[in-house]
């Protein structure tokens, strides 16, 4: 038997593939990428400061989502929260001393 010969409906629509969004684009993007832009910008011994309330999902789930974001990108950063704050730095590597 043909599949057109079948004659139930199909469950689900149909588009062609050429209109199938390509790449994942989550919902914490707008967040992390905010917070990596401000991080480029941070000078040393700073750290940014995002207001928990301002914050669509957790701050676990937005600190997860920069932790994937930073590790694809190669980049080490550190954070901690308090009741109020998500607080997010740069982590330097340690510099090797070229002593001999």
């Amino acid at each position: 038997m043909s599949p057109q010969a079948d004659k139930t409906p199909a469950h689900f629509r149909t588009i062609t593939q050429a209109n199938v969004p390509q790449g994942r684009k989550g919902k914490h993007r707008q967040i992390v990428s905010t917070i990596l832009k401000d991080l480029d910008k941070l000078k040393d011994g700073s750290a940014i400061k995002v207001p928990l309330a301002e914050l669509v999902e957790s701050k676990e789930k937005v600190r997860s989502a920069l932790n994937r974001a930073t590790r694809k990108a190669g980049r080490t950063v550190a954070t901690a929260s308090d009741t109020n704050f998500l607080y997010v730095w740069n982590v330097r590597a340690p510099r090797k001393n070229l002593q001999s």
